[in-house]
């Protein structure tokens, strides 16, 4: 007889790992999944196996909130090595081109300004972006031809960190959504007018989240050593609200927080109740009811959490 499966326990917070290098997102989610014994579990943006650093994943009620992490601006320290262009744009693909030109330290800076601000930026034919209701990926791999279009990205600010060799440079870039660090380091070997990829990336911070709040697998593997499911684990779990910084935070009583999980509106009273807010953090006795929205000074709930 197999032995028992365990029942899943109610843990709700984010774990902020450090994810090792050579692991997919999915595969990260699930060990710390395991690991913590919880119910559901996400990510809040993904990271490429050949990537290391910080992924936020979110444990039961505060995969709700997954959005907020994967809107928020990153943070990446990254590696450019020059002469070859590779099919993924990384260390994985194929060769497919190449240059035996090396740009000059000078020359690196005086390009980074065209690639700051709102750029256009086509995606890597390896990427998950569906083409015709297919992954991007999928297709790359079978060997059929991928040309996504250029789509607009914003890079709050790129730096170059230092040129150790010849052969690479090291960067530091503040990004939005959806701009993928392998194809920056692809047109800026282009500009330059050599070929280029990303030979080591690294995430350093996601939305609130930093790399100080990081933890390795190991550390948590050994944390649920010392008592599976247990407390030692769940001390290092941060409140579901913590990716919900940005937004303003609206305290109200039991009897509204119970009014509000039943789905019924509440009328907010008093001098600095506000009038109108797309979206408000509800809190109740210290703790997060739920997301709602304010429309002439009336709560609505938008999204509650189950705690």
């Amino acid at each position: 007889m197999n032995p028992p499966k365990r029942k899943r326990e109610a843990v709700h917070g984010w774990v902020i790992l450090d994810k090792p290098y050579g692991m997919t997102s999915t595969q990260a989610v699930g060990k710390v999944r395991f690991l913590f014994n919880a119910g559901k579990a996400g990510h809040g943006g993904t990271l490429d196996p050949l990537a290391s650093g910080l992924l936020p994943i979110a444990l039961g009620e505060a995969t709700k909130t997954v959005s907020y992490a994967m809107d928020g601006r990153k943070v990446y320290r990254f590696t450019a090595c020059f002469g070859e262009e590779r099919s993924t744009d990384d260390l994985e693909g194929e060769v497919t081109a190449t240059s035996g030109r090396r740009p000059l330290q000078s020359e690196i800076e005086s390009i980074l300004p065209r690639f700051t601000g709102e750029i256009m930026q086509a995606p890597p034919a390896f990427s998950a972006i569906k083409v015709d209701g297919e992954r991007a990926y999928d297709l790359a791999r079978a060997g059929e031809p991928v040309e996504l279009a250029e789509r607009p990205v914003l890079i709050e600010a790129l730096r170059l960190a230092g040129v150790p060799d010849n052969d690479h440079a090291t960067f530091e870039v503040t990004c939005g959504k959806g701009t993928y660090i392998r194809s920056l380091a692809r047109d800026m070997g282009r500009a330059l007018g050599t070929a280029a990829h990303v030979s080591m990336l690294r995430r350093v911070a996601v939305g609130p989240f930093t790399e100080t709040q990081m933890i390795s697998l190991e550390n948590l593997v050994e944390l649920s050593h010392k008592a599976p499911g247990g407390d030692a684990i769940k001390g290092i779990l941060l409140p579901i609200e913590t990716v919900l910084d940005g937004i303003p935070a609206l305290a109200i009583d039991q009897e509204q927080a119970r009014r509000l999980k039943l789905g019924q509106p509440v009328l907010l009273r008093g001098a600095n109740a506000p009038i109108a807010e797309d979206s408000v953090l509800v809190m109740s006795g210290g703790k997060p009811v739920g997301l709602g929205t304010v429309e002439q000074g009336s709560l609505k709930p938008k999204r509650l959490f189950n705690l």
